[in-house]
């Protein structure tokens, strides 16, 4: 069914239509199921992941030609698979059907009124690291500078993808100062060419990292995760789950300002929670209960990821770098220990445990982060390592929520948050340090998936599940 004329505004002005996904606005007092329940019963794997789009993501005939580089470097995967509908499974009980795309015509009546791309100056590509595939560009009426995230239609005849779809109904309809401003959509000459409006950001913590010759300071560590707690605890308020976040994902501007960007995994959940795929959060921030393959999952897989970044925004280093599931999970279990029934209840219950890990029987992770240190390890006081441990609890029910993190005495002792007026600033990356980031970057949630299709010869068998 068409939308209607008002709604059909709305695609460009701020909202979507409840026909299309308008996400529920209930209650922020916190009644978020939260669960770690599984069962041992086999399940399939959906691909899904928005991190590396090819450079020649752009069609050459459009406005926004792409850069002609060829950088060997990079990650060239196609958005074809970025829709393939990661969470079929929960949406009509069949994990093998996909998500059907909005139709042609309603695809055409929701862009009406939009206005074009061509409205636009280009200035220069912003790298994948940052947005995806995204150009710094002025705003011809206003002069504003913004950035233009396309929106990939890799099959045009079925139109506007569904995960796209959501990207952009959740970043339209939400507005928090630790959340990327997404202003409107502007099209092009057709049907693929579609791009979001979004506010522009100098910096990603990842690539900013990579850069510095020192961490971030207790104070500014404390100022950056404030930001970031806010803004997940305004999503989980939402019943939103991001289901990405990791320091590439995380925009800074030379105001100090921090904000959450990329959420081509976000997915709106509710209670009683319903089964999702696995196989999100790009592997150094996963979770221990989507490792192992955990069905339902809730608010607290964010929060692992907030340990994690927290952990590296103090040591300027990926707390948990592994290649393989079975490589993360046997980091995670060396620092914190092997898990068990008494600290974790169900855990034996989770489909990965059928692997024979080795067992671990202390946690270490106070050896990374002592309370001092003259070897160079980065310090943090005991409130701030009882945060750090909260975040990272093994437990998805015990596991500290935004809520609770605010409202941590860490960010009341001193040093105290520094304010953003005073955080530091820094120039713009240049194209070589683009490129080593592309060589250092994480494994990412479709590329594991690719590499299991190679290895087993059939989607969602492989890993510690097959």
């Amino acid at each position: 069914m068409p939308l209607s004329e008002s709604n059909e505004r709305r695609v460009c002005n701020k909202s979507l239509s409840p026909e299309l996904g308008e996400l529920k606005r209930e209650g922020s007092e916190g009644a978020r199921a939260r669960s770690s329940e599984s069962d041992g019963g086999g399940f399939r794997v959906r691909s899904s992941s928005r991190d590396d789009y090819p450079d020649n993501d752009l069609d050459k005939n459009d406005y926004m030609e792409i850069d002609e580089e060829n950088d060997n470097n990079g990650t060239s995967v196609s958005q074809s698979d970025t829709e393939s509908d990661i969470d079929s499974e929960d949406e009509d009980g069949s994990g093998d059907t996909p998500e059907s795309a909005v139709p042609p015509q309603r695809c055409v009546n929701m862009l009406q009124g939009c206005r074009s791309v061509d409205e636009f100056e280009r200035l220069n590509k912003i790298d994948e690291g940052t947005y995806g595939v995204v150009y710094r560009a002025r705003d011809k009426n206003t002069g504003e500078i913004v950035a233009l995230k396309k929106v990939k239609m890799e099959k045009e005849r079925e139109g506007f993808p569904l995960t796209s779809l959501r990207e952009i109904n959740i970043l339209l309809s939400f507005h928090h100062p630790s959340i990327v401003d997404v202003k409107e959509v502007v099209v092009g000459s057709n049907l693929d060419s579609i791009f979001m409006v979004m506010e522009y950001m100098e910096h990603d913590l990842k690539g900013l990292m990579e850069t510095m010759k020192q961490p971030f300071s207790q104070s500014e560590v404390k100022c950056l995760m404030l930001q970031l707690l806010e803004g997940v605890k305004y999503l989980h308020d939402n019943w939103v789950l991001h289901r990405d976040l990791k320091t590439s994902n995380l925009l800074l501007n030379n105001r100090g300002e921090l904000k959450i960007c990329d959420f081509g995994l976000a997915r709106q959940y509710g209670s009683p929670l319903k089964p999702y795929t696995h196989l999100v959060v790009t592997l150094w921030y996963r979770a221990p209960e989507l490792l192992l393959g955990a069905k339902q999952y809730s608010t607290a897989i964010d929060m692992w990821s907030l340990g994690c970044i927290m952990a590296e925004l103090l040591s300027k280093e990926p707390l948990f770098n592994g290649k393989t599931e079975f490589d993360q999970l046997d980091k995670i279990f060396r620092t914190l220990g092997t898990p068990n029934e008494a600290i974790w209840p169900g855990f034996s219950k989770l489909p990965g445990v059928k692997v024979n890990f080795v067992k671990h029987q202390y946690n270490l992770l106070r050896r990374k982060f002592p309370a001092t240190s003259f070897t160079g390890s980065p310090v943090l006081s005991d409130s701030g390592f009882d945060l750090l441990n909260k975040l990272l609890t093994y437990d998805p029910e015990k596991r500290i929520t935004a809520e609770a993190a605010l409202n941590h005495e860490w960010f009341q002792e001193v040093p105290l948050p520094k304010s953003k007026d005073f955080m530091p600033t820094f120039p713009a990356q240049h194209a070589q340090d683009r490129r080593m980031r592309r060589i250092m970057k994480s494994p990412d949630p479709l590329e594991e998936q690719r590499r299991k299709e190679l290895q087993q010869g059939e989607l969602g068998t492989g890993g510690l599940f097959g």
